[in-house]
């Protein structure tokens, strides 16, 4: 088996963020246009879960859909603990776009935070009732690497969308899910901003745990609180420039 890894940065292959509500097929389109244009051989190996949703733009759940599409065609193999691997070089496809997220940056600031505060308190009180072990264990993962990375600006807010994400993963609705994927560039600018004040990303992780707790105890009513203590948290914090515009709700 080859050694070379396909790394994501200059030189890689081209890839570009996507926007879709399955975003998943848009990854495999890139991916079987572009590796017959590199000559990809056999054994060459993928980029790391948080490298690719990085580079296109996505959830690593868009990513875990993609990997296992792209399996299922054949087209890689997974190994545990060692990564994702090319078995031979995939034929271009044609794949629809669903859904295209087409906002000015002016009203991504409100429409995206009047988004969150509709859709997260449910999403919690679903996922209370409804999560597995599995994703409690992402969940609580998250949160670890959070609290070891309040001076990690790019590592923190890949665990704060792991874990908003496995809430809505959890939540059961793909719809649902799907809806996030494709706003997931907005969200992880959104939450970059919490670095420009002192003291704004522990603020955000005193709510996380405090939405973890009701969560791991399977009740959606205290879920469903903790979640819009955090909105208004978010809301009165200064650094939550991203929530201007909105007004406090009980």
């Amino acid at each position: 088996m080859a050694n070379e890894t396909l790394d994501p940065s200059i030189g890689s292959p081209p890839y570009t963020p996507v926007k879709s509500s399955r975003l998943y097929e848009q990854i495999v389109e890139q991916v079987e246009k572009i590796y017959p244009e590199r000559t990809t051989s056999a054994g060459d190996q993928l980029p790391a879960e948080r490298e690719l949703a990085q580079t296109f733009g996505v959830s690593r759940t868009a990513v875990r859909e993609a990997i296992k599409a792209l399996r299922e065609k054949g087209l890689v193999e997974v190994f545990s603990g060692r990564g994702t691997y090319v078995t031979h070089p995939p034929q271009p496809v044609t794949q629809s776009l669903d859904l295209r997220i087409r906002i000015s940056q002016e009203e991504s600031t409100m429409h995206l935070a009047e988004l969150r505060q509709l859709l997260e308190p449910g999403i919690a009180a679903l996922a209370a009732s409804r999560i597995e072990e599995q994703l409690l264990a992402t969940m609580r993962e998250a949160v670890a690497t959070m609290d070891r990375s309040v001076h990690d600006p790019d590592a923190y807010v890949e665990a704060d969308l792991d874990f908003h994400l496995a809430l809505a993963e959890a939540a059961g609705n793909p719809l649902v899910l799907s809806l996030l994927d494709s706003i997931v560039g907005l969200l992880r600018q959104q939450r970059s901003r919490f670095f420009e004040v002192d003291g704004g990303p522990q603020r955000g992780q005193f709510h996380h745990k405090r939405i973890l707790q009701p969560v791991e105890r399977r009740d959606p009513d205290e879920a469903r609180q903790a979640m819009r203590d955090h909105q208004q948290q978010a809301r009165e914090d200064p650094a939550s420039t991203c929530n201007a515009g909105l007004t406090p709700t009980s």
